[in-house]
């Protein structure tokens, strides 16, 4: 009898260790994912953009060790795609060429592991990619997949600031006003994020930049 409750102590111990463990393997997946979200807000909207540079090298690094420390979690490949998506835009020149040529893999690996994952991230971070970057011979930028995976974006995050946003800026860019002043508009009314105070700060002083360019033409 003893041994048998003995046995029996032993096992629910062993699967509250099990239990615990887990769910403190999930908090540091999240403090992490949460780490490179909340730096590159920082990095993006508080810092001057003459550090910005030398700042992102550092996160990108440090977003590619935690992605092969997690190969099979979606928002670690979504969120170093989208630091060095930012880190090529402050780099600029055609050294940049490489950082997006890199984030793309990114977001493609994301889309084919877990599509619905950060509602959809990947496709709205690889559908401003593909308007953003230069064309054949130089890049791969192509309007008509852009606007594919930005609408794809938009069907897993339909009130998203980020998705309606970028889809206003490709709006923008091909001169379709009226209908990107609409989605700028969509965006500056998204809720709030959880944690993304500062991120969303930042990008709604860049929709509202965006919503006077719009004007301008109208």
């Amino acid at each position: 009898m003893k041994s048998f409750m003995k046995n029996s102590i032993m096992s629910v111990v062993s699967f509250l260790v099990l239990v615990f463990c887990s769910f403190g393997s999930q908090a540091d997946d999240m403090k992490g994912v949460e780490y490179l979200q909340t730096r590159w807000a920082e990095i993006k909207y508080q810092m001057p953009e003459g550090e910005q540079e030398k700042a992102f090298t550092l996160l990108v690094a440090e977003a590619k060790q935690m992605r092969e420390s997690h190969p099979t979690e979606a928002p670690y490949l979504i969120w170093e795609g989208i630091i060095r998506s930012t880190y090529a835009g402050a780099k600029g020149g055609l050294g940049a060429l490489d950082e997006v040529k890199q984030a793309k893999k990114l977001f493609e690996q994301a889309i084919a592991l877990a599509p619905e994952s950060m509602m959809g991230s990947a496709y709205t971070s690889l559908g401003s990619l593909y308007y953003q970057v230069p064309g054949w011979p130089v890049g791969f930028g192509d309007e008509e997949k852009a606007k594919a995976m930005l609408i794809k974006g938009l069907s897993y995050n339909p009130d998203g600031i980020d998705s309606n946003y970028f889809y206003a800026d490709f709006l923008l860019d091909q001169k379709q006003y009226r209908q990107a002043l609409d989605t700028f508009e969509k965006a500056l009314s998204a809720p709030p994020r959880p944690g993304r105070l500062l991120a969303d700060e930042g990008r709604k002083q860049e929709i509202e930049a965006g919503i006077n360019r719009a004007k301008k033409h109208l």
